[in-house]
């Protein structure tokens, strides 16, 4: 039954992801909703004629779903599997995408944009401000510095946050000491829960910064010790961190 286990868990951590989607854990795991939805909340800002530049956009997921014109819009991206996916994706849509070497770059003119989207990437906030034109809006949706802490650290006892001046109040007193005026600012640590460790285990896997040097082999007893936690009350669960901001260039 170990071995058996083991075998299948070794299986989930081969797999690679691409884009940025959990396509593989549907039915698996659930994410929580936050009090806020991401897309609602551009869309509310994003008007027709906005130039828009969405950061590290991953696959293209969330900024296809945005529907803007394509003539307007701009993409930067540093993963570089995720780079020849949007490209392939993108390009032919007449989107235009710029690879960077790191996730805050905006390779982009000052002052060129109105509209500049970031969901779950890094930034800087004296560069964000330098590319916007004055009233242009800044949406970021940010993933915290105490995201998933109880499952990291209980798969690796000396694990410490990768990011942990990753707060929304820093990120306030950075977006507002640069001169943005922040319009909306929420914070939320939504359930995330999993119902088999196969899932638990994929997840460790493609997420490298909060999992560092997992590995099956390593963590077997502490798989197995999640497995009857699943096997007598169906899941586990840990806690995300998010938070929101809306900020405009004064």
């Amino acid at each position: 039954m170990k071995d058996d286990l083991k075998l299948l868990w070794k299986k989930e951590a081969q797999l690679n992801m691409h884009g940025w989607n959990f396509d593989h854990l549907e039915g698996r795991w659930l994410s929580k909703e936050t009090p806020w939805n991401y897309r609602q909340i551009v869309l509310k800002y994003l008007t027709q004629n906005a130039n828009l530049l969405d950061m590290a956009t991953g696959g293209g997921e969330m900024l296809l779903s945005f529907k803007h014109s394509s003539a307007r819009t701009s993409v930067t991206e540093s993963w570089l599997p995720n780079v020849e996916v949007v490209k392939e994706r993108l390009l032919p849509l007449g989107i235009k995408v710029y690879p960077t070497k790191e996730e805050a770059e905006l390779p982009v003119k000052d002052n060129s944009l109105d509209f500049i989207t970031n969901s779950h990437a890094a930034f800087n906030a004296a560069s964000v401000y330098r590319k916007l034109r004055t009233g242009g809006f800044f949406i970021t949706e940010q993933v915290g510095a105490t995201n998933n802490f109880s499952l990291s650290r209980y798969l690796d006892e000396s694990y410490t946050p990768p990011y942990p001046e990753n707060t929304l109040l820093n990120s306030i007193i950075n977006l507002e000491s640069v001169g943005f005026k922040i319009l909306l600012a929420k914070q939320s640590f939504p359930e995330l829960i999993f119902f088999d460790v196969g899932a638990v285990v994929y997840y460790a896997t493609v997420i490298p910064w909060e999992f560092k040097e997992f590995n099956v082999d390593q963590c077997f007893d502490k798989l197995l010790k999640l497995q009857k936690l699943i096997d007598d009350k169906q899941y586990i669960s840990t806690n995300e961190d998010r938070f929101i901001i809306v900020a405009r260039k004064n």
